[in-house]
């Protein structure tokens, strides 16, 4: 009997023999990228290297006129900030201001302004120019230390001014020279994301082989590179959220150190501000067996006509200088969490229960979105598996990307606080509840699949209410089953019925049990009682409101700038002459997803398949899932506004129905045709910049994330990308 080695040693050779000449094909493909990313690195990121290694450096440290401290090093302060050269004389190309980087880390703007041969005195913005923009110098980040100048002849004149509020003084400076000349400078991480830019680039191209791999028909293949595709979105995902840092609620020796506790190995911290712990705040009231929030409510607040009045609220706090609860319900006295409660229940409550602690919401957003992109990319395979024949490993991959990325999660996962949490949550239960029902349609014992389904999609409304509008999907994947086969008129039919629907009942139960024993009503969720910036109790449906939501949401153009991430906030404008709730938002998904715009022809695409095949199962899919994101939309913009977390409630099922018309196309054309060909070139690109956009909508600068809490880290980020600057 062979022993184990010899097995081991039987499989690989046997691999090698069918495999080795894929193997070294692919080998030398990955080694000549490998060549190509290293030389980009070197010749096109470090041009600033090879371009000033011709200068003649001159340093001003001389003509510097400010007091120095013991260790040698400039003083700025807040009095004496400016610097003046004057009668230079010289070509200056750029400039090094060397910040002493001992000194604490923070980010510092500063004015430059120049005479030269085109100018004989400062020039600045004015109505017709604009000006030299200002400079934002990392004490930390040595590459932004050197400011290309684009100077016209001589420089005569020179002025460096520290500029801005936020800047903390005194500033050490080390010196400033012109001209200086850059050090060459590897960026191990600009290189491997190069070198995966280029992978996927060489991947996806279109005479790639993985368009010739069916995953029907090569089903280990395909597994194979699906598994390893998920394994790279995973890890991506992962490092984002960690990548955030202080947003997410944990701290080690050497992580978020400054909210290390000192003893523990990890120790958790609340994030997020005093009105994003709602959920914390409700385990710890569940913990102690009631189901309103320990805080008590002011007594002002008690006392109002209307607490729900924001304007009236905030005169009120005013007066008493004493504070309350901001984004929570009040009814009767109490303080109650509006919020879905299943979150609590799964993650809040049992560690608090466990540990005393409570627990960092970034890692529940995480959970539930790789738990999400898991349960996706299973669904997909789900219907590409069942329905469809010709779907080949490269279309599959080149859809599920964009179907995971361009959904909206990295944004949750961005801001990884108490709001996304239950959006995360409600998207995964609905995938994998989705998964599961489209399991049971080829299981033998069908019961234990539709009755898991179902408690997935049921508990959607213990998270996100809205999302329960994909439980219309059980319509067209069941009905042919137990309506058109009268499968429901046998008795085994009746008991799959009954497991179908039996979660629902029972989540429903005990979610109106939960609604009565706070609020005295069966239905009622609480939503209306929220102390929020406008009055929901008397804030109802209004079709006003809904032309600017739907432009917002779906039309909105993005608003582009020159600076890395080159996005910025989408202006916003209406003619609504009434309350709008809008926050930052960068366009709409029609409008910055391209991927989308194969939409437009899904009736022709629809009626195609419908002529191919008597069963509806797809387009029925379809139709829902389209009705179903203008729905949550609509929905959302009437319940709340116009947020960018909440295009997360309806992308996905946009991307879903986009998803499911590529394959009906597909499977219509002739593999390796001009045709088929053609789709995937305009597919790939499309795809490209679908996310592309989800890519740098990632980096955007926005409040209370990276970019706002390490400005002077975040820095590094741009001068990694904009290496030409």
């Amino acid at each position: 009997m062979p022993t184990v080695r010899e097995n081991i040693a039987y499989t690989f050779e046997h691999f090698m023999l069918v495999y080795r000449g894929t193997l070294l094909k692919v080998a030398r493909a990955v080694a000549i990228i490998a060549l190509i990313a290293l030389a980009l690195e070197v010749f096109v990121f470090n041009i600033n290297f090879f371009t000033s290694s011709g200068y003649r450096t001159i340093n001003l440290d001389d003509r510097i006129q400010l007091q120095r401290n013991d260790e040698g090093a400039f003083l700025l302060t807040d009095v004496d900030h400016t610097l003046e050269f004057s009668s230079l004389n010289t070509e200056v190309r750029n400039i090094r201001i060397d910040f002493n980087a001992d000194q604490p880390a923070q980010n510092i703007a500063v004015k430059i302004q120049f005479t030269d041969s085109a100018h004989q005195t400062y020039f600045d913005t004015t109505e017709y120019t604009v000006g030299i923009p200002d400079a934002s110098v990392s004490t930390v980040v040595d590459p932004s230390k050197f400011i290309n100048l684009q100077t016209a002849g001589y420089v005569e004149n020179l002025r460096i001014e520290v500029v801005g509020e936020d800047v903390s003084y005194p500033i050490l400076l080390n010196g400033v020279s012109l001209n200086a000349h850059r050090p060459f400078a590897f960026n191990p991480l600009r290189f491997v994301a190069v070198f995966g830019l280029l992978l996927l680039g060489y991947a996806f191209r279109p005479k790639s082989a993985i368009y010739r791999i069916r995953i029907v028909e090569n089903p280990r293949k395909s597994k194979a590179g699906i598994i390893f595709a998920v394994a790279i979105e995973l890890a991506l995902t992962t490092t984002f959220l960690f990548y955030g840092s202080n947003l997410v609620g944990v701290a080690t020796s050497s992580y978020n150190y400054g909210a290390w506790n000192g003893t523990s190995l990890v120790n958790t911290f609340e994030v997020g501000g005093d009105n994003a712990q709602q959920y914390a705040m409700l385990a710890q009231a569940m913990a102690k067996g009631q189901l309103y929030l320990e805080e008590e409510p002011p007594q002002w607040l008690k006392d109002m006509e209307d607490p729900y009045d924001k304007g009236a609220r905030d005169e009120a706090q005013k007066e008493t200088g004493e504070p309350y609860l901001f984004d929570v319900a009040y009814h009767d006295g109490h303080y109650y969490v509006y919020f879905g409660v299943v979150p609590v229940l799964l993650f809040y409550l049992p560690f608090y229960l466990l540990t005393g602690a409570n627990f960092p919401t970034a890692i529940g957003v995480l959970v539930m979105a790789l738990l999400f992109i898991l349960g996706a990319t299973a669904l997909l395979d789900r219907f590409a598996r069942y329905h469809f024949r010709s779907v080949s490993l490269g279309v599959y991959l080149l859809l599920q990307i964009p179907l995971v990325f361009c959904c909206g999660i990295m944004y949750l996962v961005k801001f990884p606080t108490f709001y996304s949490l239950p959006i995360m949550c409600g998207l995964a239960f609905s995938v994998w509840g989705l998964y599961c029902w489209m399991r049971s349609r080829l299981a033998a014992h069908k019961c234990g699949w539709l009755f898991a389904g179902s408690l997935c999609m049921a508990l959607v409304a213990g998270c996100r209410p809205q999302l329960l509008v994909l439980s219309l999907l059980a319509f067209p994947l069941f009905w042919r089953t137990y309506i058109t086969e009268r499968r429901l008129a046998t008795r085994r039919g009746v008991v799959e019925f009954a497991c179908l629907v039996a979660p629902y009942v029972l989540v429903a139960a005990g979610i109106m049990a939960y609604n009565y024993a706070r609020f005295g009503s069966l239905t009622d969720f609480g939503a209306n009682y929220d102390l929020t910036v406008n009055d929901m109790t008397k804030r109802g449906w209004n079709i006003g409101r809904l032309a600017p939501a739907l432009f917002a949401y779906f039309l909105q153009p993005p608003s582009a700038t020159g600076v890395f991430p080159y996005l910025q906030p989408a202006p916003f404008d209406t003619t609504y002459m009434g309350q709008t709730i809008k926050e930052v938002t960068f366009g709409g998904i029609f409008a910055c997803l391209p991927v989308l715009w194969v939409l437009p022809f899904a009736k022709r695409v629809l009626q195609l398949r419908m002529s191919q095949r008597s069963t509806r199962t797809i387009a029925g899919v379809i139709v829902v899932l389209l009705l179903g994101g203008v729905i949550v939309a609509l929905a959302d913009a009437e319940m709340a506004g116009i947020l960018q977390r909440y295009f997360a409630d309806f992308s996905f099922m946009f991307l879903a129905a986009v998803v499911l018309l590529v394959f009906i196309v597909n499977e219509n054309l002739q593999p390796g045709s001009t045709v088929q060909n053609l789709l995937m070139k305009v597919l790939l690109v499309l795809v490209a910049v679908s996310v592309l956009y989800s890519a740098l909508l990632c980096f955007v600068p926005e409040t209370g994330w990276y970019s706002d809490v390490y400005p002077w880290a975040y820095r590094d980020i741009i001068e990694t990308a904009q290496f030409w600057t």
